[in-house]
């Protein structure tokens, strides 16, 4: 089937089977390959990309459904001028990284969510549950909070 769908912001026209997956098009037909596959079943958020703004599971949708549709991987985070984005920058800063393979899909989870809610971070009950749908081996997920709540604060405008 033939698609085109945008992927941080350059367009992408492909000829893809029908039962291939977001995350296999991200990788393999637009090279875009920090989308992480870990279990492929749409529980570790590994693949976790923004689809016209929301955050899912590239590893459980097809990409004929996103023929037309607005894609940000973690390779669209940073600004045009490669600065980092907030998120990236604190998680660097609260070391909440080690292996790095969940990152993306955290980074990629807690951006749509803080674009969707910027006040998410302020609500531990509401972060705490929106960071655990994520699986982390390494870190133990208190430095992914902090550096949550750390980006939260700087991409909110001072008054």
């Amino acid at each position: 089937m033939q698609i085109a769908l945008t992927a941080n912001g350059r367009r992408f026209d492909l000829d893809v089977e029908a039962r291939r997956t977001l995350a296999d098009a991200l990788r393999d037909d637009c090279g875009l390959t920090g989308t992480h596959l870990g279990c492929e079943h749409g529980v570790c958020g590994a693949c976790t990309v923004l689809v016209d703004g929301t955050a899912v599971r590239s590893c459980l949708m097809f990409a004929v459904q996103c023929d037309g549709a607005q894609v940000r991987t973690v390779e669209g985070l940073a600004g045009e001028d490669g600065a980092a984005h907030p998120l990236q920058a604190a998680f660097s800063a609260e070391h909440a990284l080690q292996c790095g393979f969940c990152t993306p899909g955290f980074l990629m989870l807690a951006a749509g969510a803080l674009e969707a809610d910027p006040g998410l971070a302020a609500d531990p009950d509401r972060l705490r549950e929106l960071l655990t749908s994520n699986l982390c081996r390494c870190t133990g997920y208190e430095p992914i909070r902090r550096a949550v709540i750390a980006a939260a604060r700087a991409m909110t405008p001072r008054a």
